[in-house]
């Protein structure tokens, strides 16, 4: 039952306290360990003492409320105990041994009593991770047991431990914490991936691109699928789509999985913190193409970031998914694609980040793929990403978005049968820094906007959106269109040039401008020139 009183929670420490600890903690591990190592043991570290803090307070409130209501010592006790009065409020349940305060007061290798300890604070913390998945079967296999390990500094282990001790994840009263440390889990996930470089794409998509195909998709219930999950980004941004429009998370439906071991630990560890369902991520890592671990579930929505272009990928030429032509051994796109079309549902829809080769490649067979998946009218529509959203790679990138029915009344109002939207987004975006574009909120909004008026969408509806072609960003182009352009489906051929982009400048204007100008630069260069070698003889 729920207490009938509520306590008000702790106040967490600010994500900005958060962020600059967390980062000291890495620091913790320069010239033991390298950059991509860093994630590995930090981040299941911080999920350690952030199910602790929630545990813990939960607990504080619990016997506050208790007493308050007069229960009897030997009553409180009890219920102090009772799994329910935890699980039921999305708390993980943690043992003795496991409480951040034991892990903190062995630190640094000593006992209680100042005498070197027994146990390594490494032990202690694999015997932690342990206890935590043995009472909580959501987390069996999640968390990792390497602490103890050679290749560990136990001093700087003891140290970060001691670091993190500052750091406070409360929990209970309200959502607001939770998103803080789920804020602070995405924070580094996106900072470890840029400092992994090209590897951190393999578990990362940056959020801009990933908010792009959620906005566009607008999964609100049913079934989530991503078949190489990372950390799971594209799940904890649905859930927030769902919270931000007053649904309810309990109506979605969360499937995945991942081929590498410490990135399928990541993604287990980001969904329990945004308070999300991992069992459909299954009970280990494992290659998609190899064995399908959700062969016989079919999704309403299917999202995913696929590695680009890999050679050496597992290749059964009879298998079932490949319906519009067996993909190439030397590049496994066409794979992916045909992997998402045949997992969906009737009805559903699936967006896929794609190198942008994908669009156009007539290499080994690519060409009579995509046009066989176009006249089957699965492409709904196409969006070229501006450069530099990834700051692990300099391939530029699109993303396919697909559909099983574009017939009027079946997720848009309007019949879109034997058409393609294409949208050239290339200018859109900012610069983060000098290596990093993300797109603004106004950006995806254009994107998602605009497919929504031309589908005709509930959400085209209620913010009064209709569509028109834009030269230059958007045209729906028909299927016989692209047929004449060789099935290629690059959203530059077909949207033209923005308006007032032409010149319509004289050709003898323009060379008459262009001489003159010549002219005068040549001039101020002379000018410049005898300037200089003034200067230089004045130095004689």
């Amino acid at each position: 039952m729920p207490p009938k009183k509520r306590q008000e929670a702790a106040e967490p420490s600010t994500m900005k306290e958060l962020k600059d600890t967390l980062w000291k903690a890495a620091d913790k591990l320069r010239g033991s360990l390298t950059a991509s190592q860093y994630k590995d043991v930090i981040l299941p570290l911080v999920f350690l003492k952030y199910v602790s803090d929630a545990y813990d307070e939960r607990r504080e409130i619990l016997r506050a409320e208790l007493v308050a209501d007069n229960v009897d010592e030997a009553t409180i006790a009890d219920l102090l105990e009772d799994p329910d009065e935890y699980v039921g409020y999305g708390v993980f349940l943690v043992p003795p041994v496991a409480h951040w305060d034991f892990l903190a007061r062995n630190a640094k290798g000593l006992s209680a009593e100042g005498d070197q300890a027994a146990k390594s604070i490494g032990q202690l913390i694999d015997e932690a991770m342990d206890a935590v998945m043995g009472a909580n079967e959501s987390l069996l296999g999640t968390l990792p047991r390497i602490y103890n390990r050679d290749n560990i500094d136990q001093r700087r282990l003891g140290e970060l431990v001691d670091l993190l001790n500052s750091a406070k994840f409360s929990r209970q009263g309200t959502h607001r914490a939770r998103d803080l440390m789920g804020e602070v889990y995405e924070y580094f996930l996106g900072s470890f991936a840029r400092a992994e470089g090209k590897r951190g794409g393999e578990f990362f998509t940056p959020p801009s691109v990933v908010r792009t195909i959620v906005e566009v998709l607008e999964p609100s219930r049913g079934r989530i699928y991503d078949p190489c999950c990372g950390s799971g980004g594209m799940f904890v941004q649905s859930e927030k789509f769902v919270e931000y429009h007053d649904g309810d998370i309990q109506d979605l439906a969360v499937y995945g999985q991942e081929a590498i071991e410490e990135t399928w630990r990541l993604a287990k560890m980001n969904l329990a913190i945004h308070g999300i369902g991992n069992k459909g991520l299954g009970a280990r890592w494992g290659d998609t193409f190899a064995r399908d671990q959700h062969p016989d579930v079919r999704m309403d929505y299917v999202m995913t970031n696929p590695p680009f272009n890999i050679k050496d990928w597992t290749r059964n030429a009879d298998d079932p998914r490949w319906k519009y032509g067996v993909p190439p051994a030397n590049n496994a796109n066409y794979a992916w694609i045909q992997h998402v079309l045949y997992k969906l549902a009737p009805g559903g829809s699936a967006g896929v980040v794609m190198a942008n080769g994908s669009m156009s490649s007539n290499s080994n067979g690519e060409g009579d793929i995509r046009a066989k998946i176009v006249e089957a009218d699965l492409v709904s529509c196409m969006v070229a990403m501006p450069t530099q959203l990834f700051r692990s790679t300099g391939i530029p990138v699109c993303v396919w978005f697909f559909a099983k029915d574009k017939s009027p009344g079946k997720g848009g109002a309007i019949d879109r049968r034997g058409e393609v939207l294409f949208i050239d987004a290339r200018e859109l975006g900012y610069m983060v820094d000098r290596a990093e574009r993300a797109l603004s909120d106004e950006d995806i909004a254009r994107i998602a906007d605009t497919y929504h008026a031309w589908r005709g969408t509930d959400s085209a509806a209620r913010k009064g959106l209709s569509y028109a072609d834009v030269p230059g960003f958007c045209a729906s182009v028909p299927s016989s269109e692209i047929k004449q352009a060789g099935y290629t489906l690059t959203p530059g051929r077909y949207v033209g040039a923005a308006e007032g982009a032409l010149d319509d400048e004289p050709i003898e204007e323009k060379i008459a401008r262009l001489r003159t100008a010549l002219f005068d630069a040549l001039d101020q260069s002379d000018v410049l020139g005898q300037r200089v070698r003034a200067k230089l003889a004045s130095v004689e």
